[in-house]
């Protein structure tokens, strides 16, 4: 049966040979295993329960989601070949689910190395480095997204009751609180704007010509000056968000107290920094517990 399914992906489907083989070894392993669980069993006795045994096994041997759900893609297909020929009389794949691929964990780049990169030694003092010290701060400390940020206009900022007004997703507004540091880095950065660049549009954050600064430029120069005190590969402005919200929920936040500061509609969304956390408690445990590896 295998045979005829192979070549007839082969000429009349027009699958590629590459594809074809990968194919034959999917099924080819499958083979093995349920032969392997009882020598009577055939490809038209095998049922649902051994094929989720089957998808249990790969995944017991660290195989992931996406390599589990591939083989059984090759097994759903081979089925519906083998019961429109006759080979079998039912198709026991057909409503069987594979496994959901886990979202990645979001990256976040660490307090220790927040703390080098904002430490006003790590600059020098021209406008062009208080913007970008102003910009990473800022992402860091409140969480806005790239185009929140790039959005602000002075009247946004509320230097006296230290508050952002940002315009998020489908121009919902939400108020933003900072700290007293991010004040002085603000203070000290429309100090120096206001001394030595000529406005040329409206606009918060300026580039040196007086406009507003584009996504391309701060797209550019965080991961850059990221990599200052990170080799971490992944240093986008997004990042910076990731990382925010990390620290907030690593200092015990409450998780729909971060829900608003982000901006999130769903509380789901923002679960996935818990994750995060969890992750950097599993790793403390098995350092520092002294049963933790027994």
């Amino acid at each position: 049966m295998i045979e005829k399914f192979l070549n007839y992906l082969l000429l009349e489907r027009s699958y590629s040979p590459k594809t074809v083989k990968g194919y034959d070894e999917d099924l080819r392993k499958f083979e093995s295993y349920f032969k392997g669980l009882d020598n009577q069993l055939s490809w038209a006795s095998v049922d649902s329960d051994v094929i989720r045994d089957w998808m249990e096994s790969m995944m017991d041997k660290g195989n992931n989601a996406t390599s589990v759900n591939r083989r059984l893609s090759a097994l759903r297909s081979f089925f519906r070949f083998a019961l429109s020929q006759g080979f079998v009389e039912r198709d026991p794949a057909h409503n069987i689910t594979g496994p959901k691929k886990s979202k990645p964990l979001p990256k976040f780049i660490r307090e220790d190395d927040m703390n080098k990169i904002l430490d006003e030694r790590m600059w020098r003092d021209i406008y062009k480095d208080v913007l970008a010290r102003t910009i990473i701060q800022l992402l860091y400390e409140t969480g806005v997204r790239l185009a929140e940020l790039v959005g602000l206009n002075d009247s946004d900022v509320d230097l006296n009751q230290m508050q952002l007004k940002v315009t998020g997703k489908r121009n919902k507004q939400r108020i933003v609180p900072f700290g007293d540091g991010m004040k002085k880095t603000l203070e000290m950065y429309v100090a120096k704007r206001d001394d030595e660049v000529v406005r040329a549009e409206e606009g918060f954050l300026l580039s040196e010509k007086g406009k507003r600064v584009a996504y391309d430029y701060v797209r550019a120069m965080v991961p850059k000056e990221l990599g200052r005190v990170t080799l971490q590969k992944k240093r986008s402005p997004h990042v910076l968000r990731h990382s925010f919200a990390t620290a907030m929920l690593n200092h015990d936040a409450g998780i729909e107290d971060v829900k608003k500061l982000l901006g999130h509609e769903s509380l789901s969304t923002t679960e996935v920094y818990t994750h995060t956390t969890f992750e950097q408690l599993k790793r403390v445990y098995k350092k520092a517990h002294p049963r933790a590896e027994c």
